[in-house]
């Protein structure tokens, strides 16, 4: 498993030389938030696609 510190400046090694610290925010919260996501699902904490459909259309409803 790569330290979480190690990935970081691999991530931001392949960004753009022109990168902001919001670009680089934006991807540290994005690779955060999918390995939640993967751990969630391997650990069974997953939504039905209905109940994901029910979610969504209190969103879009507003």
């Amino acid at each position: 498993m790569v330290a979480i510190k190690q990935e970081a400046q691999e991530m931001i090694q392949n960004l753009p030389d022109s990168c902001t610290y919001e670009d680089i925010q934006y991807h540290l919260y994005v690779v955060e938030k999918i390995k939640n996501g993967i751990s969630r699902a391997e650990n069974g904490e997953v939504s039905s696609h209905q109940d994901a459909k029910q979610r969504m259309a209190k969103w879009l409803s507003h």
